[in-house]
């Protein structure tokens, strides 16, 4: 087999819930090999695909022939962990959020473009096969934008917080799971400018809020609102509303994003696209067509975009800067939740362009 078609020899950083499920992807790819994983406290994973297991990640680097990393360890060691591997001139698929602030972002971007290595954010769901058609009717199919409403509300189990960092600030829902819905939105329907949020933990009463409802207004004039908990019961989300990951119940009937404009509307991820025919008028009923998805899943479109970049042959669909923008609106929320006042999005200022 000629070095340009051998399988890439990719390594893990962090062997909790996504790092396995990164081991899962990397095991079943056609064009990769899992190499080691890089964890302090377990080895189970490792094991589990008869792999080298190390307790740092400077040692998975320091492995002979490591082609690209995915870092999967906790989101306070993120950027540290991101730097070394730049350092190192490995590429990385660094799970979401790409830092914990937007100094630390701004760090990480200086990093990247100084030296050329290149690093995906793992915000998979710009993967999902429905994505492409709904940005595309999003852009139009619906007319201009106005209105956006999402819905994220599940309930985790105790055990998710076992993990001390799941109990401390910056591990809430608000950084842990709205980042992936308003990088989504991002993707789909523009710049977010401002924010308005309401934060609370009145169910488990840690540092971390376990709700948040949130107002944002996007670059073109359209306003869009989020609800948000990981403590009630509840069918309405992304989780349920696609196959993205196997361990939550699928239901198909469930829709977990509306995007209403002056001519049509579009729920997502299934794709119904509602029009008027003619003239638009409350009084008339509306017509149906379902767009057409795309191909694959999240996880595994995201994986072979990695492959690609790692082979030099793309650049990353979602770079630091760009996810540092997701960032920057969260951190918006969390501000505009303390104050009580619209907070702007202020992206990280960096030394060197993007």
């Amino acid at each position: 087999m000629s070095e340009s078609n051998r399988p890439l020899r990719l390594g893990i950083i962090g062997a909790g819930r996504m790092g396995t499920e990164h081991a899962r992807f990397i095991a079943r790819a056609e064009g990769a090999t899992l190499a080691g994983i890089a964890d302090p406290y377990s080895s189970t994973p490792a094991e589990e695909h008869g792999v080298p297991s190390v307790p740092s990640h400077r040692d998975l680097l320091a492995m002979r022939g490591i082609d690209g990393v995915v870092i999967a360890n906790p989101n306070q060691a993120h950027v540290s962990t991101a730097l070394d591997c730049i350092a190192a001139g490995v590429p990385a698929l660094l799970e979401k959020p790409v830092a914990t602030s937007s100094t630390e972002a701004a760090e990480l971007i200086d990093a990247e473009a100084s030296s050329g290595v290149p690093v995906l954010v793992g915000h998979h769901r710009r993967h999902h096969p429905a994505v492409a058609a709904a940005r595309e009717t999003i852009r139009g199919g619906i007319g201009r934008l106005v209105a956006v409403n999402g819905l994220w509300l599940t309930k985790k189990d105790d055990a998710y917080f076992e993990q001390s960092w799941r109990r401390e600030k910056g591990a809430g829902v608000l950084l842990i799971n709205l980042v992936h819905d308003l990088d989504l939105l991002r993707h789909l329907c523009g710049e977010i400018v401002s924010v308005q949020a309401r934060t609370s933990n009145s169910v488990r009463g840690y540092a971390v809020e376990d709700t948040a409802s949130v107002i944002v207004e996007f670059d073109n004039g359209a306003l869009g609102s989020f609800l948000i908990s990981d403590s009630v019961v509840a069918p309405w989300g992304w989780d349920q509303a696609t196959e993205d990951d196997p361990t939550f119940p699928y239901r198909p009937d469930s829709s977990c994003y509306s995007i209403a404009g002056t001519t049509g509307s579009l729920s997502f991820p299934q794709l119904a696209h509602y029009y008027h025919p003619g003239t638009s008028d409350w009084m008339q009923p509306l017509s149906l067509r379902y767009e057409a998805k795309g191909t694959g899943e999240s996880y595994t479109n995201q994986l072979e975009h990695f492959l690609q970049i790692v082979r030099g042959e793309a650049a990353p669909a979602v770079p630091i800067a760009d996810a540092a923008r997701t960032l920057a609106v969260i951190e918006a929320a969390g501000r505009a939740a303390e104050s009580g006042a619209t907070e702007a999005v202020s992206p990280p200022a960096v030394a060197s362009a993007p």
